[in-house]
């Protein structure tokens, strides 16, 4: 059934009708009341383009994500996702995922804006320097960034703390007597990256250490770079005693490279990575900087975005959470 039929049913005009079905103050409540039972009824369901046409609202919010081989085997970012698509469906709204290649992503941003396909965007991925949030404040568009940037306009966004997690783990690895420790990092144009990095070598100068330079190895955010970067690292001279991975991705590759080289994990290289890995990939209980409940922080990042459609100031809505460390069997005394 379509509206115009509804309308004849009830021997009212499609207006009355479609402001009955969408809310609006100018219908009354009885009448209001008799729409929707007689459109429960008859299995009626607005044609969600036309309704999205006639309101200026499209009850959907949007990610774009650039395509990558792992994220559907990335469990935070699939937790993170759940908690978006849980708390939007307690609102009847919906999610739309439109995945692009990276080249094309900033022209995929511009044609969601241009074409008001959602209400909103979940910008993930930030960069330091990210064209995306600076297109989207421009526009004043609705979004809110799954990270933090250097770019000064005010904008409202959801991070981990990444600074104090990095602390967390250099001062656990000092504590255990190691100096010689080294950090594979993600591509460091990315800006939880860059801080976590920015972030280790403050905290090892902080008591005097010198960071080594082949010590520090980059690009790695999936297992192959991970497998690669764990390597590199074993064949240095002198070879770090302790590692930090600042991303669970390529810390699957990491301690892959540990195990097929035969090192005694936790007792010749003690290692921590950053975010949860399950058991049967690592082997092993691995000591990790753990962002908690990332379930919660997609419901987050929605009601933050509601609230920014409601009229909240972008500078209210900034939210910073920490991060834990976890006690596992990767980390020991040092023995070199």
């Amino acid at each position: 059934m379509n509206l115009k039929s509804l309308a004849k049913n009830l021997g009212l005009s499609e207006t009355t009708v479609s402001r009955a079905l969408n809310g609006y103050p100018e219908v009354s409540e009885r009448t209001r009341q008799r729409v929707l039972a007689a459109a429960e009824l008859a299995g009626y369901r607005p044609n969600p383009m036309a309704r999205s046409l006639a309101s200026g609202c499209t009850k959907v919010v949007g990610i774009i994500h650039p395509l990558s081989q792992n994220d559907l085997a990335d469990p935070m970012f699939m937790q993170i996702v759940g908690g978006m698509v849980a708390a939007l469906d307690a609102r009847q709204m919906d999610m739309i995922m439109a995945p692009v290649s990276p080249a094309n992503e900033l022209r995929a941003y511009q044609h969601m804006v241009k074409e008001k396909r959602v209400d909103g965007l979940i910008v993930g991925r930030t960069l330091l320097y990210d064209e995306r949030i600076s297109y989207l404040a421009k526009q004043g568009f609705p979004f809110v960034a799954h990270g933090r940037t250097r770019i000064n306009a005010p904008h409202a966004w959801f991070d981990y703390d990444n600074e104090a997690g990095m602390r967390l783990a250099v001062e656990h690895l000092l504590s255990y007597g190691h100096q010689r420790i080294a950090l594979i990092s993600a591509p460091l144009d990315m800006n939880f990256a860059r801080q976590r990095f920015d972030s280790f070598k403050l905290t090892l100068q902080a008591t005097g250490l010198k960071v080594d330079p082949q010590h520090l190895i980059d690009n790695a955010n999936d297992r192959r770079s991970g497998y690669l970067a764990m390597q590199q690292l074993l064949a240095c001279q002198p070879a770090p005693t302790a590692v930090v991975v600042d991303n669970h991705m390529s810390g699957v590759g990491a301690m892959r490279a540990l195990l097929d080289a035969g090192v005694a994990i936790g007792r010749d290289m003690s290692v921590i990575v950053w975010g949860q890995m399950e058991d049967s990939l690592a082997g092993y209980n691995v000591t990790t900087v753990d962002q908690p409940h990332p379930d919660l922080a997609g419901v987050k990042m929605v009601e933050m975005l509601l609230a920014l459609q409601g009229g909240t100031a972008p500078s209210e809505l900034q939210e910073l959470w920490q991060p834990i460390l976890l006690h596992g069997e990767t980390v020991s005394q040092c023995r070199g």
